[in-house]
Order: structure tokens, then sequence, then C-alpha cells
């Protein structure tokens, strides 16, 4: 590799708590995880659509009125020149590009791991997001935090402030409590990974949740104590294992 991998982020206020979006954090996770050298750089909410133009990176959807809609997670490979958008796509590309590395889609996993990408916003995701969304706000620089309290309150028709609540609480409790299930059914010691034994995109998906609300909210805050302590502790033991990839180059 000639150059680092850039990784495309979107800043918080605080630079001890700067990489807080769960969906780079994903790539953040695998690209330590792999080894591979990247840094980063920042973009305010405004700016993702014309960095993603300007380098040629493809919108990820497309909004309600059928224009496209860019997003991050963005990576710049220099040694392939690739631009790749989305965190599942930078995984793939990850995988093929740098065999020598761990696989994060090991062979046939792949149709599964896709299907609980989809589901663990729904499930999990979405109940995080109603119970920080405040928090994720006010943390963030002016020109995003203006653009995300817009774009947020027209999607939940009401103030940042109003969203969450216990009823958030009740269904990511469950939530939470449904994925335990499955990763108990691994038996004991082999609990923790979705495979059992070896760390896999899904692991990272989950921890880029668990992460996200631990940074908005704080390590000692009664929300993150609260969350970790769902489902008997669960959750602060499995984010503990991945501490070792959670390095922030800020």
């Amino acid at each position: 590799m000639s150059a680092p991998i850039v990784l495309y982020d979107i800043p918080a206020t605080d630079p001890k708590r700067k990489a807080w979006s769960p969906n780079t954090w994903k790539v953040r996770y695998s690209l330590s995880f792999k080894g591979l050298p990247y840094k980063t750089e920042w973009v305010e909410y405004p700016d993702i659509e014309p960095l993603c133009i300007k380098i040629g990176a493809p919108a990820t959807s497309t909004k309600a009125d059928g224009r496209p809609y860019y997003t991050l997670p963005v990576i710049y490979d220099p040694s392939t020149k690739s631009v790749v958008a989305d965190s599942l796509n930078i995984v793939r590309y990850l995988d093929k590009t740098y065999p020598d590395t761990p696989k994060l889609l090991p062979t046939g996993t792949e149709a599964f791991q896709a299907a609980f990408l989809d589901s663990a916003w729904p499930s999990i995701g979405f109940h995080v997001f109603k119970i920080i969304i405040s928090r994720t706000c006010t943390g963030l620089n002016e020109p995003s935090q203006t653009y995300f309290r817009t774009t947020r309150e027209q999607t939940f028709g009401k103030k940042l402030e109003d969203v969450g609540g216990e009823e958030a609480w009740k269904e990511l409790d469950a939530g939470l409590g449904k994925l335990d299930s499955w990763l108990s059914a691994n038996g004991p010691g082999k609990d923790n990974l979705f495979t059992g034994d070896t760390i896999t995109l899904s692991d990272f998906q989950v921890a880029s949740l668990l992460t996200w609300a631990k940074v908005v909210c704080g390590e000692d805050s009664e929300d993150w104590k609260r969350l970790a302590g769902l489902q008997n502790g669960k959750w602060e033991g499995y984010l503990a294992q991945f501490e070792k990839y959670a390095a922030v180059d800020i």
C-alpha cells in the first residue's frame, strides 16, 4: 500500500469523542481489524453531497423527490484510485482488494450478514437513535447541527427533544434481547460473536451502534450505564472485546 486509505467521517465538537457516526464506525473498525493504514478526513453534513460529487462517490439511495442521496461512509484508496461508498460495499472491496487480511465477509456468510445489517437498524439502531438523537445533534459543529436538526425534525414531525422516552427503551430492550438470544445459541464461551469465534462485519455492526451510544452519552452517563446493563450487563462486555480496534486519528 503506497499511501493510507482515506476515510471520510462527520466530526463531533469534542475532540475526545470526535468519531461518533455508527455507519462510519463500521468501516473504522474494519480498517483497524485488517491492519490497513488509513487517515480520516472530516466532513460536515452540508458538505457531504458536494464532496461525493467531486470525488466521484456514488449516491447510496434516492431522496423522496427522486434526487440522489449521498451519505458517508466513503473511502478513497490511493493504491487503486478507487472511491467506494456504503459500509457493506466498502468491506466487500477491502476483502477483495486485500485478500491477505482477515475477511469480514467469509465465504458463505455474506447473505446472512447482509440480511442482518438490514435488520439491525429497525430492530436496534433506530431505538438507540430515538434515545440519543437530541444529544447527537448538540454534539455536532454548527453547520452539521443545523442540518441534522432540520432534516430529522422534518422526519419525526416534532422537536428532537421530544423524541424517545421510555417506549424507545422498551423497544431497544426487546431488540437487544432478541440479539442476545441469537448469540447465546452459539453456546457458552462463544456467545459474543456471530460465528462463535471469528469476528465478522455483523459484530462490528453491533459494536458500532453501542459505540455511538457510549460516545454521545458519555461513558459515565446514566443512559450508557442503563444500555450497557441490559441483558444482565451483556453489552458492556460485548463492546470491550473490540476496544483494540477503536483508535481514532484526531
